[in-house]
């Protein structure tokens, strides 16, 4: 039996409160103004069951040639040259990535072919460091593994030099302690295309986008996607300019653009789609990439490559089983199988240059779409963000 697709529709029809869709709507573009906006441009879609309620653009894709260290400043394009942001802006994902890495190898669990308690040098021996610790693919996917946040894997010489030092890795805390790292993901894209002989850019287009028609996900390049930072050091970690459809993250840059914990480029509206996949039980239309046991697998606490019911980005949408992640890029989403709503919002906070991160519009968001839910709105028109609409 088919699961239904998404449409468009109003507010009520999905059983929400338009004043507060209203108000979500106002809030995410007044994130774009002012001398220092908390984004040169974002994109809202939000919904509960198969209805998208929102699905607003805001400011800009395109808005600055580069950044000006003097003066802390970006400098604008002149207005012809700017690039209005649309609902069909493809946003670099950043670590979102690591969803998809989770959802493919959850797929090669429910076949079979991954031991989710495996051994990591069960299939890697040549990952010496992983194999004498004995990381298991769980402790991959819970980021409880032991190892280090990241490694300067960009300042190696060559691929040869990357792969040495990420085999070479050995965990610096105690596995089965939380320590969220992009090592985990880089070793499970690993274990994926050794256990399957695939690359992991065909495991999502094949498993993941191209049945749930998610046309305009992908890794990179992308051209037309919203900008991101004029990455130069001593900000950044590569001098590469300003970037707009190269994935942003240098690890991921380094290796080529294909990698587990970066790369992906997707719209609201596709992520939309993969969030009611998630919350009908996997299936979407006439596709299913998981069946709803392992939908649960994956959400259940702590989450397979999901944080669970994590209000600093959330807002109150957390507390019952709430799934989503953060990119560093701006981008994020909610899913929260309770209500049945999903929020998707994207923006380029990194443009024109990375900035200290601030999750609080994020976490309104997420509260003003779970106040819109009947019975939950709690609104009068107060805006959910600490100190005003745009935070610091």
């Amino acid at each position: 039996m088919s699961a239904p697709r998404l449409r468009s529709d109003t507010p009520e029809r999905a059983g929400l409160d338009a004043g507060e869709l209203r108000d979500l709507v106002r809030e995410v573009h007044d994130l774009t103004t002012g001398e220092r906006p908390w984004a040169a441009g974002t994109v809202v879609v939000a919904g509960r069951g198969p209805v998208i309620a929102v699905a607003e653009a805001a400011g800009w894709a395109l808005r600055y040639a580069s950044y000006d260290p003097e003066t802390d400043t970006g400098v604008e394009l002149p207005p012809e040259n700017r690039v209005p942001m649309t609902v069909d802006t493809p946003f670099d994902l950043a670590s979102l990535t690591k969803l998809f890495t989770s959802v493919a190898a959850v797929q090669q669990i429910e076949r079979g072919t991954l031991g989710i308690d495996a051994l990591v040098g069960a299939y890697l021996p040549d990952f010496r460091a992983a194999a004498e610790h004995g990381i298991t693919v769980r402790q991959l996917l819970t980021h409880t593994s032991g190892l280090r946040p990241e490694l300067p894997l960009y300042d190696c010489a060559d691929d040869v030099a990357r792969l040495a030092r990420l085999r070479a890795e050995a965990p610096v805390g105690v596995p089965g302690t939380h320590c969220y790292s992009d090592l985990n993901m880089l070793l499970l894209q690993h274990v994926l295309e050794r256990v399957t002989g695939r690359t992991l850019d065909v495991l999502v287009h094949e498993g993941i986008t191209r049945p749930l028609g998610m046309t305009a996900t992908d890794f990179g390049p992308c051209p037309d996607a919203a900008a991101t930072e004029d990455q130069r050091r001593p900000w950044a970690k590569a001098d590469r300019g300003m970037l707009r459809g190269a994935v942003h993250d240098e690890n991921a840059w380094a290796l080529g653009g294909v990698a587990g914990h970066a790369g992906l480029f997707s719209t609201g509206r596709d992520l939309a789609v993969f969030c009611r996949t998630l919350l009908a039980g996997g299936s979407y239309g006439p596709a299913r990439i998981l069946g709803p046991d392992f939908v649960e697998l994956l959400l259940t606490p702590p989450g397979l490559g999901f944080a669970l019911d994590q209000p600093w980005f959330m807002g109150e949408l957390a507390g019952r089983g709430a799934a989503g992640h953060t990119g560093f890029t701006g981008t994020s989403l909610v899913l929260d199988p309770a209500t049945d709503t999903f929020l998707v919002l994207l923006a380029n906070t990194v443009h024109p240059r990375r900035r200290p991160p601030d999750s609080r519009p994020r976490a309104a968001a997420g509260t003003r779409v779970a106040r819109a839910v009947r019975g939950r709105s709690r609104g009068g028109g107060r805006s959910p963000w600490p100190g005003g609409v745009r935070g610091a």
